[in-house]
């Protein structure tokens, strides 16, 4: 019986590309039904590409009330993702529809990227590459020169506001070069031999540099603003792996216009794409990249990996990771 079920279980994938474009392996997930996979779906697209699926696999495709109330025979949502908020939690738990997601799969990935801008910022060496290959350094004088100055972290202050596992795992790799650890989160209750645990208010004011590692919601939104910008020391950095509208990106363009704040380096931004308007796109002394952080083959592998977990697991009766 449990193969009749899972022979004919509708599995749809909307947006397989950013999780697979090309160098993984669908075959366990086929192996489970019959599968449909969609590289990219726009909006209009959900209710037709999911009217007869059993399970919805998406990454950043919205699944809204209004989406979802057309599809009667949807049973279970898996997102290819550790944050949710693109399905509509409450209303899929009100028509019985199993919603999992998939965590720890890309902390090793994020906590490297967000240490990679880091050093970018201190050391600027996607710069002075490029410098170096429009013949800056053929034309020098000297021998040795930098486009902007060159700090060393030993001893410099990090802030790290949330202290999940990648928060934590970006301690690990920013004290193995010497920094001191600062650390907001509201459900730790003292500090530790390592890190100093500190209210927003001193993280924000005694950091040389800032990371963000918070999920997105009403109490994290714009947590970053004028307000916590002007607290930075002009020669402090902001770095932000995490959600784009953690930050208020208006506020964040005026810092950097006026020497708020040294510099800027991000992977998320509010909108994504960005439009071309976008404030920060050119704003100086920002460094940007296309909310990669999560995405090295080996993260994408154990995304993989777990999804096709949580699938099965679903048609066995049973549910991973769930969230409703």
């Amino acid at each position: 019986m449990r193969w009749h079920i899972q022979h004919f279980m509708n599995i749809v994938v909307l947006d397989g590309h950013a999780l697979n474009p090309g160098d993984l392996d669908w075959g366990p997930l086929k192996n489970l039904g019959t599968v449909t996979i969609y590289d990219r779906t726009e909006p209009y697209q959900v209710i037709t590409r999911l009217k007869d699926a059993a399970v919805a696999l998406t990454n950043k495709s919205l699944l809204s009330k209004d989406q979802i109330k057309h599809l009667s025979k949807l049973k279970f949502i898996s997102v290819m993702a550790t944050g949710y908020n693109v399905v509509d939690i409450g209303f899929a738990k009100s028509q019985n529809i199993k919603v999992s997601n998939v965590v720890g799969y890309s902390t090793a990935s994020v906590a490297q990227h967000a240490m990679a801008l880091l050093m970018e910022l201190s050391n600027n060496v996607g710069l002075h590459a490029a410098d170096v290959g429009n013949q800056g350094w053929s034309r020098s004088i000297d021998w040795s020169y930098w486009q902007k100055p060159l700090i060393e972290l030993d001893g410099k202050k990090l802030g790290i506001i949330g202290y999940g596992d990648i928060g934590g795992k970006m301690a690990r790799l920013a004290r193995a070069f010497g920094m001191q650890i600062l650390v907001y989160h509201p459900r730790l209750t003292e500090s530790t031999e390592d890190f100093q645990l500190v209210s927003l208010d001193q993280l924000f004011t005694e950091s040389d540099f800032i990371s963000l590692h918070v999920p997105l919601n009403p109490d994290t939104e714009e947590l970053v603003n004028k307000k916590r910008l002007g607290q930075m020391k002009p020669a402090a950095f902001l770095i932000n792996t995490s959600r784009g509208p953690l930050i208020d990106e208006k506020d964040l363009r005026w810092a950097l216009d006026n020497g708020i704040i040294a510099g800027a380096a991000l992977d998320v931004l509010s909108r994504e794409p960005p439009p071309e308007d976008h404030p920060l796109i050119d704003a100086p002394n920002c460094i940007i990249t296309p909310h990669q952080a999560w995405a090295s083959y080996e993260s994408r592998r154990r995304l993989m990996e777990e999804t096709v977990k949580n699938v099965a697991a679903f048609i066995n009766g049973t549910q991973r990771n769930a969230v409703v």
